[in-house]
């Protein structure tokens, strides 16, 4: 898996490794049904802590990008794999610019569900 950690980047680790492992799914380079490392051995090949590697499963979890089936490890889903690379850029721009900002997280979040959800009358 071709994941590069940036250290001097202003975007945190776990959040370069969720980004990669999204764009990898929506490019195809990961198919629904591929199974990531485990968390352990990919924080040792990174060089990072665990926890930063199990952050960023979680969120890609959270987004319905990766499913963990216990013992049988952590796969890409289907719905990664039809995920574009244009809406990966844009997800990650609103991150940035909401971070910037100063917007907690939750909020950020929040704000996107609500748009997502208004519908015109």
């Amino acid at each position: 898996m071709d994941i590069t950690i940036d250290p001097g980047s202003a975007v945190p680790p776990y959040e370069q490794v969720r980004v990669r492992i999204a764009e990898l799914a929506a490019g195809g380079d990961l198919p629904a049904g591929t199974k990531l490392p485990p968390v352990r051995q990919l924080a040792t090949a990174l060089g990072l802590a665990v926890n930063t590697v199990a952050r960023a499963y979680r969120e890609l979890e959270q987004a319905g990008l990766v499913e963990t089936r216990g013992r049988a490890g952590t796969v890409i889903t289907s719905r990664a794999a039809g995920t574009s690379r244009r809406a990966q850029q844009a997800a990650m721009t609103y991150a940035e610019q909401t971070r910037a900002m100063g917007v907690p997280a939750e909020t950020a979040l929040a704000l996107v569900k609500a748009a997502l959800e208004d519908r015109p009358r």
